[in-house]
């Protein structure tokens, strides 16, 4: 048996005989180094957040993990569930401050929030996260930090998918709206990270069908009931023939990328909607081959690159365009751009 089946076992047997015991920290992370787990986060300040927490807890086998700088935990498998009292996207780095505490390798983060929108309309969303597209010295609004993207969770296309038969089985559709959103706030982490949000306004964060939706998604998708786990990528043994979408363009809810990730299959990297993308209009000039566009679009659309790649180890990367979202001067400078960086142009057709 290797040391990690071990300390599994050990684990598991502790959970049997002491099923309320906590755990200290210097305990937690004796008995658990180096291990590789997935850390969920909510925040009790959220109605949309520790609602479905709340849920997930109700399921079985959890039982209390060690305390982070006076933030409570609890443990299930290799799940990690901790739960803080300030803004979900304010609460910086996560990740890195769990290893530190316990030893334990933080190998994805899934943050449970509220949605918002103009709409109001009810919507379940996911999506990944990160400001690539700001300015160094620029206050970024909801949390990250200017010119940065953090790793996209690969679970973020699978779990969209499951999330829609989830919401179709509970009858939530079509009242809530399943949707993907463009890579947007934070708080800064460096795991691959994704956000489950519940919307959009007081009344939908706090229904508990809604909650119980999301809780599911995670105990399905993580494997806690048992089943195989949904959208790990680690497990893929043809990583290196399978195409990873990059979004350029669109919406906030990129109607033309989600289209494609609604097909089985399809796993999804950073989605830049067209705020994301910064281009200064040129003038009369933008008729001119070899047209200098201004802007941080190239900064985006590399730092959404590079991460998804990171993200998708032996993956490939293709970059899909919403092309009627561009004007014809900036379709050109983004596709010269991407041909610049050796960055591929994928149809829908390249994703199945």
């Amino acid at each position: 048996m290797t040391k990690i089946g071990f300390f599994r076992l050990l684990s598991r047997t502790s959970i049997f005989l002491y099923p309320h015991r906590r755990i200290s920290s210097s305990n937690f992370r004796r008995n658990h180094c180096k291990r590789m787990v997935t850390l969920i986060v909510a925040t009790t300040i959220d109605p949309a957040s520790i609602g479905p927490a709340s849920a997930l807890l109700a399921m079985p086998g959890w039982h209390p993990g060690p305390p982070i700088q006076d933030m409570p935990s609890f443990v299930n498998q290799d799940v990690r569930l901790l739960k803080h009292d300030r803004s979900i996207v304010r609460e910086d780095y996560l990740d890195n401050r769990w290893e530190e505490a316990t030893g334990e390798m933080v190998d994805e983060v899934i943050f449970l929030s509220k949605h918002t929108a103009a709409s109001n309309r009810p919507a379940l969303t996911v999506h990944p996260i990160g400001v690539p597209h700001l300015k160094e010295g620029e206050q970024p609004p909801v949390g990250g930090k200017p010119a940065w993207a953090a790793p996209p969770n690969p679970r973020i296309g699978p779990w969209f998918r499951l999330l829609k038969s989830i919401a179709d089985s509970q009858n939530l559709t079509p009242e809530f709206e399943v949707t993907l959103e463009a890579t947007h706030h934070g708080p800064l982490t460096n795991a691959p990270t994704m956000f489950v949000e519940i919307g959009s306004t007081e009344e939908y964060w706090k229904r508990q069908d809604a909650a119980q939706a999301i809780a599911l998604l995670v105990w399905e998708g993580l494997g806690l009931n048992g089943g195989a786990a949904v959208g790990d990528w680690s497990r893929c043994r043809s990583g290196s023939q399978q195409k990873i979408l990059l979004g350029i363009g669109g919406g906030h809810y990129v109607p033309r990328h989600m289209d494609i990730v609604r097909k089985d299959g399809v796993w999804v990297g950073h989605l830049l909607a067209g705020y994301s993308l910064p281009m200064e209009d040129p003038g009369p000039t933008k008729a001119q081959a070899n047209l200098e566009v201004c802007g941080t679009w190239r900064q985006a659309i590399r730092v959404a690159f590079d991460t998804t790649r990171a993200a998708f180890p032996q993956g490939e990367v293709l970059a899909h365009i919403d092309n009627k979202s561009f004007k014809g001067w900036q379709k050109n400078a983004i596709v010269g751009f991407l041909a610049e960086q050796n960055i591929k142009v994928g149809k829908p057709s390249d994703f199945y």
